[in-house]
């Protein structure tokens, strides 16, 4: 904002001019407004209306082709944009030089408040709209994710159900095995952040087209004067190379990359400006403008700051030793600090543009891994139990003719649970039921011939809580089905003091295993972290394996209550 502002009050400002007229005054203030991104919404066509009334009488006339490009819309502003520039040169045809100079200055300024403005403008929006690329690209990823899972899996839980009618139980265990193993070894897909678009296409043309006016106007006013011929063509040679390289400093580049040989191309370009100053003839600072840009774009920091103001400074004292008028040499310095603040401000808004891009683009790299990590975790979580628990009783009804019309009955229930569990993976965290989760658990641990024991003593538990104990509690019996030889498993649940506890323990851990924490218990241990909880899990003395969770059960008291789970009915069930 404090660039546009500087831009806009240096090319109004005419040193000439001890008290500025009210015509231009007021279009300054209407320039003002519809350039800074604050008063956006006080600007229209009434607006531009009025300063198109002022536009005979009050300079510069570029500033009403920027507000035309900024507040019509469509192809129509840039042929209203053209009528402006040709008016400029219809109301100064006093010379060649005179009508290109306002044709060109028309131009120029046109172009270069309108990059500004909408550079400033597009900022502001990036800056407003950081967390929506990270939203599109996880919605993208779940859709994605949603596609693939039910190619990969759910196929094949529509297909264990159909099996389980028919009976075909070695069948069934194959599949389940395979999706099993798939499931224990889902990783997170790696992260592919949308693509960027690393250089703004607003800024390049702009920066083109505002030296091709410096261009054109510097070379018509040299032919005007009409040096020997020698002379003219050093002098075209300088200008060119001095603009050139000004374009050349000024292309967009990312932050914190240098054009190839700035040293030396600066070094060229200041001794070339600034040498005019030190010639026969009238001197002309205004070349010196784009070194004292280059060097606020390349040097950076405060040295850049010192070294552009000490040659800025020189340039008014160099001209009031070799006699310019007072009033000329205010014009010409306030001409080169306009020029300088103009492609300085193109860089810099430029730059600030590309930041806050690669900040969005980061944020959506972020949110992508954190949402494939999530969908990994609970791919492993929600799924892996299913999947033990279809092993379990396809191995039972396998080994128990009398026992297998019973438990192939149960196959296409929780095939079809594990499904639902499957297309509810890629939306919002799933949420699960604590007294379901005990009521299955003790079902399928049951049917593994596990004698399981289970005491809850908790009752209204907070909605996060209860399904994050559920999904801890799904977990806890996946392992003890794949990785335990265990005959007995207890699951305790109470609440006291604000904190409610989970502890599932179980004998007969093998001793290879003991000792090992595999990915789900660190999933787990990540769930329960994230509310402010702690889960451990490990062997205890006697062969014995616990899993404990202690979590603060003041969360969300008053909302997403579910079921009491001390309904469950409690006792020793063996098979």
């Amino acid at each position: 904002m404090v660039i546009i502002l500087v831009v806009l009050v240096g090319l109004a400002v005419d040193p000439w001019l001890i008290t500025p007229s009210v015509p231009a005054v007021l279009t300054l203030a209407l320039q003002i407004l519809h350039c800074l991104p604050a008063t956006k919404r006080f600007r229209g066509r009434w607006s531009l209306a009025a300063q198109a009334l002022l536009f005979p009488w009050a300079g510069p006339p570029g500033f009403l082709a920027a507000s035309v490009l900024l507040i019509l819309p469509g192809r129509i502003r840039w042929a209203l944009f053209g009528a402006v520039v040709a008016a400029a040169g219809l109301l100064n045809l006093g010379d060649v030089y005179t009508c290109v100079n306002a044709m060109g200055n028309t131009l120029a300024v046109g172009v270069t408040v309108y990059g500004l403005t909408r550079l400033s403008d597009l900022r502001a929006e990036l800056r407003a709209a950081r967390g929506e690329l990270a939203a599109e690209s996880v919605a993208g990823e779940r859709e994605r994710f949603s596609r693939d899972l039910d190619a990969a899996l759910g196929a094949t839980l529509s297909e264990i159900a159909g099996l389980a009618a028919r009976g075909q139980v070695e069948r069934i265990l194959t599949l389940a095995r395979e999706s099993a193993a798939r499931v224990r070894a889902t990783p997170a897909a790696p992260v592919d952040p949308p693509p960027a678009d690393l250089t703004p296409r607003l800024a390049l043309p702009i920066v083109v087209v505002a030296h091709l006016e410096y261009l054109a106007v510097g070379a018509v006013s040299l032919v005007d004067a009409s040096p020997p011929a020698l002379l003219l063509a050093a002098e075209l040679t300088a200008l060119v190379v001095i603009i050139g390289l000004s374009v050349y400093h000024c292309l967009p580049r990312p932050p914190g990359v240098r054009p190839r040989h700035a040293g030396w191309t600066l070094s060229a370009q200041t001794a070339l400006a600034c040498l005019p100053l030190l010639l026969p003839g009238g001197p002309d600072p205004r070349m010196v403008g784009f070194a004292v840009g280059s060097i606020l774009i390349i040097v950076g920091g405060r040295l850049a700051w010192a070294l552009s103001g000490a040659v800025a400074v020189s340039v008014p004292v160099i001209l009031l030793v070799r006699s310019v008028p007072l009033g000329e040499a205010a014009s010409l310095t306030v001409d080169m600090v306009i020029i300088a603040s103009i492609f300085y401000g193109l860089a810099l808004l430029t730059g600030l543009v590309h930041e806050i891009r690669e900040a969005r683009l980061a944020l959506a790299a972020m949110a992508l891994a954190r949402e494939r990590r999530r969908i990994a975790r609970d791919v492993h979580d929600l799924l892996g139990y299913g999947l033990s628990a279809i092993i379990v009783k396809a191995e039972l009804a396998a080994r128990d003719p009398l026992r297998a019309e019973r438990e192939l009955a149960d196959i296409p229930l929780i095939a079809r649970r594990a499904l639902g569990d499957l297309r509810a993976i890629p939306g919002d965290d799933p949420r699960m039921s604590l007294h379901a989760e005990l009521v299955s658990a003790r079902d399928v641990l049951t049917a593994a011939g596990i004698a399981v024991r289970v005491d809850v003593s908790a009752d209204g538990l907070p909605g996060a809580v209860d399904a994050l104990l559920a999904t801890v509690l799904r977990e806890a019996v996946t392992n003890v089905l794949r990785h335990s030889r265990a005959r007995t498993c207890s699951v305790e649940v109470t609440a006291a003091d604000g904190t409610a506890r989970l502890r599932v323990t179980n004998d007969g851990v093998p001793e290879t295993t003991a000792g090992t924490a595999g990915q789900g218990v660190g999933n787990l241990t990540e769930r329960v972290a994230a509310l402010g909880g702690r889960l451990t899990a490990g062997p205890r003395p006697g062969e014995e394996y616990e899993l404990l969770v202690l979590q603060p059960a003041g969360l969300g008291r008053d909302a997403d209550r579910v079921d009491a789970v001390a309904g469950v009915q409690l006792g020793d069930d063996r098979p």
